[in-house]
């Protein structure tokens, strides 16, 4: 009779123990993807103001050339108004091309949450197959 309830405290205290594990396993887990949550969040919000802020001196700063081009070829304005129009939508097409390539291609989010629920699953599976053979 003592065996069998020393069987079950054994049973109930390694259930318990995988249980314990389990939950600091996630636990660590849900860490991971919170932080991995914010660093893409950061990411964004940087990469957002870079891409504004290159905008808007790229587009003054040619707005500028363009003024001053066509006072410095006052006589040929028309020409020069013509092929910076021609080299501005040329540029913007081009931008727009490396944008469409770039959304198309992402990173992938959270890869170090994945890689680590991969090897989890891996090992649990590992641990699996390792008590089914030694029965």
């Amino acid at each position: 009779m003592e065996e069998r309830s020393g069987g079950r405290g054994g049973l109930f205290a390694a259930l318990k123990n995988s249980a314990a594990t389990l939950l600091a396993s996630g636990k660590t887990r849900l860490e991971l993807f919170a932080n991995e949550i914010e660093e893409e969040k950061l990411r964004a919000v940087r990469i957002l103001v870079m891409v504004l802020g290159a905008a808007f001196c790229l587009g003054f700063g040619a707005l500028v050339l363009i003024l001053f081009l066509t006072a410095l070829f006052w006589e040929s304005r028309v020409m020069v108004l013509g092929v910076s129009t021609g080299i501005l939508l040329v540029a913007g097409y081009l931008f727009v091309g490396g944008l469409q390539r770039a959304l198309q291609r992402p990173e992938r989010m959270f890869a170090a949450s994945l890689a680590e629920l991969e090897e989890d699953l891996r090992q649990l599976k590992a641990g699996l197959d390792h008590d089914a053979a030694s029965k």
